[in-house]
């Protein structure tokens, strides 16, 4: 029903269950309705069946003839298969899920069910008369339900049409609009509470999705500051360890110094580490400036940092803190450099150094991610091999001009 609905609201939404013969019946699987919650739409459905009691009526005031107790016994079993078939479908009509085994009806057992319904009313009208033609009513309302909505109307118009022709063509039948107005009013309210209830559930399903995304793109955001925080902390670590193992035979005070250095490192990323997870933590340029100056220190890179960042624009700084620990953690980690330069302006910031260059294949993740936050703020992550050797790393926040320098290759966006 899913899809006969959204052929007219709209189109459907992803992940949705769509599979034959998927109705409930009424007592179906636990945990997807209160048993109250089935009762009160059992009743709602049923209360409507009192439009029966002129045929029930004509039938009870004829009972002395077989015919009229054959049709009691009729409406009776068209009472129970009415109900049961709303309780079949009661998913389709309401719009919670979707189930489609064919492309004109909703489900094999549904149509089997309007089967017996479309019978049984015929035998009503003939045993009971004119007043038995109300079961068509119902008949009209429950194809909205079984079978696609254009389709549903087209078989509610078509019973209209006969009843309308009855009337004027079968001995003992007068001319009632009463039950043609009853078949189009009822149609019209019922297609609009399963379109509405259809909407209804298509916006909370949408609702749904949009907080599932939220929720994947804080982890994203949460994954990408922790392996910024780390990626960074434990390659100086890794650097100072290495320095301490050096220094423990030749000069035992200064790697006392490293390993106490080593220790504040490690708390300050495990500070880091808690903030992000928090959500307050935000990066400082300068005290990235005076991290990278002890990191490079620390790996024996010859570093030219600025003293002051009062150059970079405050809507930037944040990115170019970002920036500057992914280069410099880049610099320590791969590029074999002895020296780094890092500059700051207006537009940016960047990072250069004299090592390898870089290397084929798919950028790193911190990478990823820090182009990801350049685009946020409206900046662009830029990469350039230095000739004859090293690496530039920029973030600037409008399009870069074309390297003046002789020979060098243009800058490449990431």
């Amino acid at each position: 029903m899913s899809e006969q609905i959204t052929e007219e609201a709209g189109p459907e939404l992803p992940g949705r269950a769509a599979g034959p013969d998927s109705g409930q019946p009424f007592f179906g699987h636990p945990g997807e309705n209160t048993w109250r919650e089935r009762a009160a739409g059992l009743v709602f459905a049923g209360i409507w069946l009192v439009f029966l009691a002129d045929a029930v009526g004509a039938a009870w005031r004829q009972r002395q003839a077989v015919r009229a107790d054959g049709g009691l016994v009729v409406l009776a079993l068209f009472v129970v298969l009415y109900l049961l078939h709303f309780s079949h479908l009661r998913a389709a009509v309401w719009g919670t899920r979707g189930s489609i085994a064919s492309r004109w009806y909703v489900t094999s057992i549904g149509l089997l069910y309007w089967a017996g319904l479309a019978v049984l009313a015929a035998l009503a009208t003939i045993t009971i008369g004119q007043k038995g033609a109300a079961t068509w009513v119902f008949l009209a309302v429950s194809g909205l339900w079984t079978f696609r909505v254009r389709i549903g109307l087209v078989i509610g118009g078509a019973l209209v049409a006969l009843y309308e022709f009855l009337t004027f063509h079968v001995d003992g039948w007068r001319h009632d609009a009463s039950i043609s107005m009853s078949m189009v009013l009822a149609m019209a309210a019922v297609t609009g509470g399963m379109i509405a209830s259809q909407r209804q559930r298509a916006l909370a399903e949408a609702r749904e999705e949009n907080s599932r995304l939220a929720i994947q793109d804080e982890r994203n955001r949460m994954a990408r500051d922790v392996h910024d925080i780390l990626g960074h902390s434990l390659t100086v670590i890794t650097v100072k360890a290495e320095l301490a193992a050096r220094l423990m035979e030749v000069d035992p005070e200064r790697a006392k110094v490293e390993v106490a250095d080593l220790e504040r490192l490690a708390r300050d990323a495990l500070a880091d580490v808690r903030q992000a997870v928090a959500g307050f933590r935000e990066t400082s340029l300068p005290a990235e400036l005076a991290r990278a100056r002890s990191s490079l220190a620390a790996a024996g890179i010859e570093a030219d940092l600025p003293t002051a960042a009062d150059a970079v624009p405050s809507h930037l700084r944040e990115l170019c803190a970002w920036t500057l620990r992914e280069g410099v953690t880049n610099v320590i980690r791969h590029s074999g450099a002895t020296s780094c330069r890092v500059t700051l302006d207006e537009r940016g910031i960047t990072v250069a150094d004299n090592g390898v260059g870089s290397r084929p294949g798919k950028p790193g993740t911190g990478l990823v991610g820090l182009k990801e936050r350049a685009v946020g703020v409206g900046a662009q992550l830029l990469t350039r091999p230095v000739v004859p050797h090293g690496f530039e790393l920029s973030v600037i926040a409008s399009p870069a001009p074309r390297s003046a320098e002789p020979g060098a290759p243009e800058r490449i966006e990431v």
